[in-house]
């Protein structure tokens, strides 16, 4: 029992591959995810900052870096499959918090305990910081399937990983972070050569009219 074997647990990460059984020109770990999320939602939370908002930045941070531990214990679950349906994804929340609990009061001193359990439960919530947490992880899906798609890719899940990212950003058009990166940042993304660029521009335009927004 101890921080010990928390400690050794991270090295885990760089083992657990995103996205695990499908044909990738490029492997991403979690721990490679955990890192690009927290950079993402670093630049989002500076974007919402400049825009009039109090970010608590400790949260952030928090939020972002403990955001995937749970897969310590579940490994990475395709998004399609984790989110066919809210009843699927309540089961997939309940198994890992009950697993991440059980990890916490068996590896850490007493007095750490509570400050922990917070930190590993669920951080997409309603706050700003959890906010910026959702639409940072999907950001980083977002590249993640693009790379596989520019380097063409025949596996058609990460054209529905794509779309699957995207609509869930859409759903965060309020917040000024996401009008920045609808605004700024996807246009540069379609605008690089790649084989399926036209048809992934009509898809993008397609979903980001559809939902009131405009590209």
């Amino acid at each position: 029992m101890g921080i010990h074997h928390y400690f050794k647990s991270l090295s885990d990460f760089e083992k657990i591959i995103r996205c695990p059984g499908k044909f990738k020109f490029q492997e991403h770990s979690v721990a490679s995810h955990s890192f690009k999320v927290t950079k993402i939602a670093q630049f989002l939370g500076t974007v919402e900052e400049q825009g009039g908002e109090k970010v608590d930045w400790r949260l952030l941070y928090e939020k972002a870096l403990n955001h995937d531990y749970a897969e310590l214990f579940t490994g990475d679950i395709k998004t399609p499959v984790k989110y066919a349906s809210k009843e699927l994804k309540r089961l997939f929340s309940e198994v890992e918090e009950e697993m991440t609990k059980k990890f916490i009061e068996k590896e850490f001193p007493r007095e750490f305990r509570d400050v922990y359990l917070e930190r590993f439960k669920e951080g997409k919530d309603e706050t700003l910081e959890g906010r910026i947490l959702a639409v940072a992880d999907k950001i980083d899906l977002l590249y993640e399937s693009f790379g596989e798609i520019q380097k063409e890719n025949p596996e058609s899940l990460f054209l529905e990983i794509y779309e699957e990212a995207l609509s869930t950003i859409l759903l965060f058009k309020d917040m000024v972070c996401v009008k920045y990166f609808l605004e700024n940042i996807l246009p540069d993304m379609l605008l690089e050569r790649f084989i399926e660029q036209s048809e992934l521009a009509v898809i993008t335009e397609k979903m980001i009219n559809e939902s009131g927004g405009n590209l």
